[in-house]
């Protein structure tokens, strides 16, 4: 089986692909990923049965040739930040085109990540184009399975690593939207859950939600980055208003903003199972829990791991 994975080479990505070679790499076939900057996998390119090509996905005859060349489709692609148009192209062109190249080619099954809390009258671009781009694959003719996780932790994460970076050289951390709740779920599970849908047939039309066994608030996810990482920090809620203006100072900060007013208008969403959609659980995955994954890698021995995720961050990697 030659499997295509869109967004291979990012944090889920990574992880999907060595879980993989581990359970196929003996058993023939490839895993292609495209990447347009392939000097950027070194790691992967390591891996037996893994091919990192140069080819840029959004464009709709490279990416027709990549799909005509594999059994199975992964699309991982996505951003947190950006212009409507942005948004467009990520989260609905990209779906839209592959859901072309598989009629073109022939090619059904695909994995389609989403997200929680989507949407098409969600209060943010990110969720409602997310939830445009799941209903364009859905009107194809294809073998679909989406999994729609909350957000995502592990040792190369931007969002607790994030949170204990921050809290190193802070005093304190003023925090918009501290109140907002989610349900973070390894990125190991995750990647679990796409081998195992990819594996199981019955998981063919099925949407799964990936959540872990716990719910928080942000405030409480601040505080227990600091606590971990030896470097605890009072957080400061601050009003929406204040919040808002943050994040729109921000934005006209060079690289990719730590916040943006898209984020907030997600977080009026809760980012937790909804409970109506099979979970990990139905998968045969018992989620692992936050207090049982971040300590080992927040903790301060491990601190170049989340220098690294700060760099890759201010796009310095």
């Amino acid at each position: 089986m030659n499997i295509l994975i869109l967004g291979g080479t990012g944090f889920v990505g990574s992880a999907l692909v060595e879980r993989l070679v581990r359970r196929h790499g003996g058993a023939g076939g490839r895993i292609v990923v495209p990447s347009r900057r392939p000097q950027r996998a070194a790691a992967l390119r390591t891996l037996p049965t893994v091919e990192v090509v140069g080819a840029d996905v959004h464009d709709e005859v490279q990416l027709l040739r990549l799909v005509a060349h594999c059994d199975v489709v992964i699309n991982l692609v996505a951003i947190l930040h950006g212009s409507a148009a942005a948004f467009e192209r990520v989260h609905v062109a990209l779906p839209a085109s592959l859901a072309r190249a598989c009629a073109g080619t022939g090619v059904r099954r695909v994995l389609h990540v989403s997200a929680l809390g989507v949407a098409p009258d969600a209060p943010s671009r990110y969720l409602r184009s997310k939830a445009a781009g799941e209903a364009l694959l859905r009107a194809a003719d294809l073998d679909l399975t989406v999994l729609r996780p909350s957000v995502i932790f592990g040792a190369r994460d931007r969002f607790l690593n994030l949170f204990a970076r921050l809290q190193a050289f802070a005093p304190l951390v003023p925090l918009a939207g501290a109140t907002s709740t989610y349900q973070p779920v390894w990125v190991e599970d995750v990647a679990e859950a796409l081998a195992r849908s990819l594996e199981d047939p019955a998981t063919i039309g099925q949407t799964y939600e990936c959540a872990g066994p716990r719910c928080y608030t942000l405030a409480e996810l601040v505080r227990l980055a600091g606590r971990w990482s030896g470097h605890p920090r009072p957080v400061l809620p601050v009003p929406a208003v204040i919040g808002r203006l943050q994040a729109a100072l921000m934005a006209l900060a060079p690289g990719e903003p730590l916040l943006s007013c898209d984020n907030l208008d997600s977080m009026k969403v809760p980012n937790v199972a909804s409970g109506t959609l099979p979970g990990l659980q139905a998968l045969g995955i018992a989620p692992a829990a936050l207090e049982a994954v971040a300590p080992a890698y927040l903790g301060p021995s491990r601190a170049e791991v989340r220098l690294e995720a700060w760099r890759a961050l201010a796009r310095r990697r």
